[in-house]
C-alpha cells in the first residue's frame, strides 16, 4: 500500500444518499424537555438530537399514541 496518494486526481461528488438519510426540521420544544435529553445524552454520550430521533423512531416502530382528554 502506497504511503501517501494524490487525491487530486479524483473528482469530488456529492452522496446521492444524502438527501434520503435524514431531513431537517424547525420543531419547538420546551425547554425542559431539551435539557432532559441533554442529560441523557450526557449519560450515553451520544448527541441530544441522536437521542430525541431514536426515541421518535421507538414510537414510530412500536405504534404509540397519546392519550389526551381534553378538559371542557
Amino acid at each position: 500500500m502506497d504511503e501517501e496518494y494524490d487525491l487530486s486526481q479524483f473528482k469530488s461528488r456529492k452522496n446521492p444518499y444524502a438527501k434520503a438519510l435524514k431531513k431537517q426540521v424547525t420543531l419547538r420544544v420546551r425547554p425542559d424537555v431539551i435539557e432532559y435529553f441533554k442529560m441523557m445524552a450526557e449519560e450515553t454520550g451520544m448527541p441530544y438530537q441522536s437521542l430525541i430521533n431514536l426515541y421518535l423512531q421507538d414510537c414510530m416502530a412500536e405504534h404509540r399514541k397519546l392519550k389526551l382528554t381534553w378538559a371542557s
